[in-house]
Parts: C-alpha cells; structure tokens; sequence
C-alpha cells in the first residue's frame, strides 16, 4: 500500500513539474545604453529573478556604440527583446522592431501621454527617465513684487500668469520696480559667449520648431522636417526680446556672459528668473553665498505668444525611449512588459529607479514619499500631473546639426549688438536649417 501511494505522489508531481515547464514564463534580454549604470541593472536582474523567477539578461553598449551594437544583436537568436531609441528618427530606424505598447500597463501609468513616440494614434516607444526646462523663478521675489503697493499692474500671484502677454505686462513693471524689489534685472544674462549659448540656440529655439511640426502635422519620422519655415519666429524673438531687455545686463555685453555666471546672479538674487533645466538646482545651490531657499524655486513655462499657450506646460522630454521588440517571442514580449512595469511599480524597482539611477519617472505609480526631493524635479513631476496641460516635447533632436546651432547662436548674438536685423537672423535659420540637413542626406 505504501508503495502505491508514494508511487501516485512521483508521477503527480511529475506531473506538475511538466505543467510549469510547459507554461514558460519567457526571458527579458535588455541592451542597455549608458555603460555606467551597467552594475545597477545588473543588480536589477538580479533583484527581479528572485522576485519572479523570470531571466533578465543585461547587455551593455560601449560608449557611443550603442546602435552598432543593437544592429548586430538584431541579427542573431540572442536579440534584446528590450531596447531603446532616441525619439522619432530612432523609430523611423526601428519601427519594424518596434511592438504596439498601447495596451500595456506601463503605457497606462504614463503620466503624460503626449511623451510617448507614437505613429497612427499608437505607442511604440515609452519615455523612462524626463528632463524639463522652463523660466525658474524666485517665490520669494515674486511675492515681494505682489506686496508693492506701487506696483503697476494687477497681478497677485504667479498663478495667473499664463500667457505671453501676461508675462510681459508683469516683468516690465518689475523690471520698473527692480531697485524696491533688491534685485539688478528680472531675468538673469543671456548667456551668449560661444559655446554658452546652447539655452537659446537649442532649448529656446525649440519652441518655434514644436509649434511649426505641431500645427502643420508634420510627421516627425520623415524628411518633412528637413525644412522649416520658422513662421513662429517672431514668437521666439518675443520671449528673446523680453530677456535681454528686462535683464541685469545691457544687451550689448551678453556676448562674454556664460551659464554659470547667469546662475550666479539668479542664486545670488540680483535677479528674479532665469531659463533652465531642473539640473539647474545643484548650479544654484552650489554658489558661495546663495539665498536661494530650495521651498522658493519654481517653474513657469515659457511663453512666447502662441494661441492657446494657456495650456502649454514645461518643456519636457528625454532622448530615452524603451522599446519591446515584436520580432521576440510572445512570452518573450510580455516578460519584458512585465519587466518594465515592476521597475517602475514594485517598491523594489521603483527604489533602485530614484536612488540609484536617479530618474525623473515620468509615472503616476510613486507615491509623493517616493519622488524626488529637488524642488525643480518636483516642478516638472508638478506640471506633468496637472490636468488640461500639455508638455513642449524636445524636437531639438531634429535639429540638423551643431553647425545649425552655432550659426543661430552666433546671429542672436549680433542682433543683441545691433549689428543684424531680426529679418537676417530669421532668414538664416530657414537657410541654414535646409543646407544642413541637405549635408546630412547627401
């Protein structure tokens, strides 16, 4: 009898043992970008196997290799089954590896969709680290001007401040009031020195070009962009106007200033805002004297005069889109889906993502205990979570070259000095825009 029963208990556990062997729970190949942070996912997998039991393989590129390296991965039985592209020109390069990831969980707890790289209303590649830049300004110099009695305008808070001409009306009249307010100029120096221009020539100039592919539906994957006709150049010149002009410099001297000199003044307060990135706050923090308290540093978006710039937010983007490959097997795919969502879900993941890979997770998954504590951080996490309000995607990484840039760089700079008119600087940008990219399709 006893041998009857514990030869049933072997064949029903075999039995089982070939049930889960058939119900394969697939693996996650991942070819990873940045060769410093190798060892933290490596400790990912690592992490996420014990959790799950789920294989996750961690390749990593050499520095500046890394599409290279995932051509060749394609093309063998051991392809990633995650990997990454740098926004739209990455798709159109990818797109035939790219699955449909609209449907899946981590699409769902994307905070602002409108980030995703998407093609015919779907997502093929999720954002999974942001970055923003906007006007920073100073609360505590803000709310001094509120309190002016001799104030002209009507204005009470930041708040209400929402459009170009809002924007304009309330740093003239503090630029009136500068010597009541402590401060030398509203906003802090253009920095237009070679080589410290890249605030104006690339993050500025942004803006004309999303509104110009925006409104025209331009696909961003196809040579459409290879011309522009910076119709929203006037709007770029209106923002640009008003910081050389409500500044703590004459305009005419901004060609020796640099970024860290503008940053300065902002930390020091000689003046009350300044354009940048959230990286900015460690600059700020870091000058010797500053009075900046980090409760006082805030975002506003930068207007330009647009329509309908009620509802723009911050500029916000990343060069970092993850990709499933659909050419993977079906468990294969779904594992890596499942991957994903756990990084950016599970408290396990969501502590490696904030304290060792030091991401900005564009998410709704973390709790207000789980963000990140640098007050700009928590402006661009702020600005993606509020309703009715659209992120400034990066285009600049449509720009056709550094070149490009310089050039623009170095009109702007003749156009503060006087020396060249705005009709010049606005007609080399068409030019240089088109003999450039033409350079790059030869």
């Amino acid at each position: 009898m006893k041998r009857i029963v514990i030869g049933t208990c072997i064949m029903l556990a075999a039995a089982m043992s070939l049930c889960a062997a058939g119900k394969k729970k697939g693996t996650v190949r991942y070819l990873n970008f940045k060769p410093e942070v190798a060892s933290v996912y490596e400790e990912l997998a690592a992490a996420y196997e014990r959790e799950t039991g789920v294989k996750v393989i961690v390749e990593t590129a050499a520095n500046n290799t890394y599409e290279s390296t995932l051509t060749a991965k394609m093309a063998t039985k051991q392809a990633p089954t995650l990997f990454q592209i740098n926004g739209p020109v990455g798709y159109a390069n990818w797109k035939d590896y790219c699955a449909d990831l609209t449907k899946t969980e981590i699409y769902k707890h994307l905070s602002d969709k409108s980030l995703a790289i998407t093609d015919k209303g779907k997502a093929y590649g999720i954002p999974y680290v942001v970055e923003g830049y906007g006007i920073i300004y100073n609360k505590a110099i803000t709310d001094k001007y509120f309190a002016l009695s001799s104030r002209g305008t009507s204005f009470r808070s930041m708040a209400e401040i929402n459009s170009f001409a809002k924007l304009k009306e309330l740093c003239d009249d503090m630029q009136k009031n500068a010597s009541l307010l402590g401060i030398k100029g509203v906003f802090a120096s253009t920095s237009l020195k070679a080589g410290e221009d890249w605030r104006w020539q690339t993050h500025l100039a942004n803006l004309p070009v999303y509104y110009e592919f925006k409104n025209n539906n331009v696909d961003l994957t196809s040579k459409a962009t290879h011309q522009i006709k910076f119709q929203y150049g006037n709007n770029f010149r209106n923002i640009f106007d008003l910081y050389t002009t409500d500044s703590v410099v004459d305009k005419k001297n901004l060609g020796v200033k640099t970024v860290d000199q503008a940053m300065a003044e902002f930390a020091l307060e000689e003046a009350a805002m300044v354009q940048n990135g959230n990286w900015a706050w460690g600059q700020i923090a870091g000058v010797t004297g500053n009075k900046v308290k980090a409760e006082n540093v805030k975002y506003l978006p930068i207007y330009t005069g647009v329509s309908g710039e009620a509802s723009q937010g911050l500029c916000i983007g990343t060069e970092n889109f993850y990709c499933i490959n659909k050419k993977a097997s079906k468990a294969d795919q779904q594992a890596t889906a499942d991957f994903i969502y756990w990084l950016y879900s599970s408290p396990t993941g969501k502590r490696y993502v904030t304290q060792k890979l030091g991401f900005i997770a564009p998410f709704d998954t973390f709790a207000e205990n789980e963000k990140p504590t640098d007050p700009l951080a928590k402006e661009i996490l702020s600005y993606m979570e509020k309703k009715g309000i659209t992120s400034v995607s990066w285009n600049f990484t449509l720009f056709p070259s550094q070149t490009f840039k310089d050039n623009f760089g170095a009109d702007l700079l003749q156009y503060c000095q006087g020396s060249k008119d705005w009709n010049t600087v606005a007609a080399n940008v068409v030019k240089n825009w088109k003999t450039e990219w033409e350079l790059v399709d030869e």
